[in-house]
């Protein structure tokens, strides 16, 4: 076997094995449109008929129209805003020392903050109630929006830090030769050039707020305070069958947000987390 043609085998079976994962992510989803479209009377066929006979919209327009939904769908979009928007804050002065300023540990300690990234919220649920009780701040969305920022800084500190690292210090020499300071050489010359990459990793931070559960779960019982995903968890705990398509609708309006964001932003997404990965 030549060559050439060992290499075209190893790309049909890369794209066989990504054929095959894609399917195991997307029937799920397939699914879930399939259950949304149908009458109460075809839920109950299950997956004897993958295609509805008679699909129809009634299912969204019935969410769609309801109040809390709407309230739950609010709750989710602040929550995560500003956990987002407050994890940028944070790591945005962090991330510029650690690439403009080296100092000595500075490598342990970006390791050290990747590590907290990787630290599952249920390992620190208990101490994590006792402390927002203790503060006070149990039953509101301050207390959730301050975890959304702690588990979202992480990943802002290293998605930052590469997009300054790619910025040549060229350009912030030069706005100091003209008399900036060292501020005003961050938020007008390396910030705005840096703003792709701060901007996917708010949109990645956004989309980590959105599937959060555990966190709003514990520290929000109140049912005008709870985001989309508890209000969902709720409801189908106290579903029946009559009432499967109304859940799968909400569901479906829940996720297509998310998976158009991740879409329409792949690109800069991606060209954010690879900035910095190769210098000459």
């Amino acid at each position: 076997m030549t060559g050439r043609a060992a290499a075209r085998l190893g790309d049909l079976a890369t794209y066989i094995a990504a054929i095959l994962l894609a399917a195991v992510f997307v029937m799920p989803l397939l699914w879930l449109v399939s259950l949304s479209l149908r009458t109460p009377a075809e839920v109950f066929l299950g997956a004897a008929r993958f295609i509805p006979s008679e699909p129809t919209l009634d299912n969204f327009r019935q969410i769609l129209t309801d109040r809390t939904f709407g309230v739950y769908l609010w709750n989710g979009i602040k929550l995560c805003a500003l956990g987002a928007f407050g994890a940028l804050v944070v790591a945005t002065p962090a991330a510029y020392i650690f690439s403009r300023r080296p100092f000595t540990g500075a490598k342990p300690l970006m390791v050290g903050i990747l590590t907290v990234q990787m630290v599952s919220p249920l390992i620190i649920l208990i101490p994590l109630y006792r402390y927002m009780e203790r503060l006070g701040l149990l039953e509101t969305h301050t207390a959730a929006v301050g975890v959304y920022m702690a588990l979202g800084i992480p990943l802002a500190v290293w998605m930052l830090k590469a997009s300054f690292d790619a910025i040549p210090q060229a350009l912030e020499e030069a706005a100091a030769i003209d008399g900036c300071s060292r501020v005003q050489i961050l938020f007008f010359v390396t910030l705005p050039l840096a703003a792709p990459g701060m901007a996917s990793a708010f949109v990645l931070n956004m989309l980590m707020g959105w599937s959060q559960f555990l966190v709003p779960f514990i520290l929000l019982t109140r049912d005008d305070l709870q985001p989309i995903s508890v209000a969902i968890f709720n409801f189908a705990g106290s579903t029946s069958a009559s009432t499967t398509q109304l859940l799968a609708a909400a569901c479906l309006i829940t996720v297509l947000p998310a998976i158009c964001a991740f879409l329409a932003l792949q690109r800069l997404i991606v060209r954010a987390i690879t900035a910095g990965a190769v210098k000459g």
